[in-house]
């Protein structure tokens, strides 16, 4: 099962010990309506973990994401199982505007966020 999400807004920040790409839907007014964070941390054993958070519901760890292909504004998480917290889903497709911000952001943070999870595609 695949499921598809769309963002007007992507943006990326490196924090101490965690980087993160936000996708973002926002309203008229600015608010935001939806979002998807990835977040890249390294615990204090050293070991990495890459983290989903859909609208305040958190799941992930070292073995959530399989692999991420990035193929212009779309970027594809084919999860290691199907993630019960989203309905079964087995992969999570991301598209978002095609806006000079948004592309910054996506070069900036997708290999820094995903490492060698990220196989295939190109940007």
């Amino acid at each position: 099962m695949v499921e598809s999400r769309n963002y007007d807004t992507v943006a990326f920040d490196v924090r101490d010990n965690a980087t993160m790409l936000f996708f973002a839907k926002t309203t008229d007014d600015g608010d935001i309506a939806d979002y998807l964070l990835l977040m890249r941390t390294i615990d204090e054993d050293f070991s990495e973990s890459i983290y989903i958070e859909i609208n305040e519901q958190q799941f992930g760890g070292h073995d959530l994401i399989r692999e991420a292909t990035l193929t212009g504004n779309v970027l594809t998480l084919h999860l290691l199982a199907p993630a019960e917290a989203l309905g079964g889903t087995s992969d999570i497709v991301l598209t978002w505007a095609d806006t000079t911000e948004n592309l910054d952001s996506i070069e900036a943070g997708a290999f820094r966020v995903f490492g060698d999870t990220l196989v295939g595609g190109n940007a």
